[in-house]
């Protein structure tokens, strides 16, 4: 009996996908706790516009990203700080306050979990940060570190 299976089993397939399983195992233990529905034409055309609908807000997240992505190529975020004579600067600059300055500076709002840096910086000078937007999107954004005393 082919079914759409309505939440992941482990062992049997993924949410929304459709399986071949057996008469008893569908009727007696899928079907009773609401892990499947049977795969028939009205549950397919559901399950049809479900998928539809959930590729096109991928390709409209992507198409955002890719927006973004354009416009961090052209900036240059400038983070004022307290540094030392020579170049060190007090404590060091994190994702988190990367992803503040370009909120507070530009408007951008990127969660700091996507900013790709290997380390806190710990020096004045420039670099650039690669930042993941989304699936297969990476910009760049060039960050300047500037002591402010």
């Amino acid at each position: 009996m082919k079914v759409i299976l309505l939440a992941d089993i482990k062992g049997v397939g993924k949410k929304d996908e459709v399986i071949n399983s057996s008469d008893g195992y569908a009727r007696n233990f899928l079907f009773p706790k609401k892990l499947a529905v049977e795969a028939n034409a009205e549950n397919m055309s559901k399950l049809k516009a479900k998928n539809d609908s959930n590729a096109y807000k991928k390709s409209v997240e992507k198409e955002e990203a890719q927006k973004i992505a354009e416009k961090l190529q052209n900036i240059t975020l400038t983070i004022p700080v307290k540094a030392g004579e020579n170049g060190k600067i007090f404590g060091s600059i994190t994702s988190k306050e990367i992803a503040d300055n370009l909120k507070d500076q530009y408007k951008i709002e990127i969660d700091k979990k996507k900013i790709d840096l290997k380390e806190p910086i710990k020096a004045l000078g420039g670099l650039s940060v690669n930042i993941k937007l989304y699936e297969g999107v990476i910009g760049t954004l060039k960050v300047q570190i500037k002591g402010a005393n």
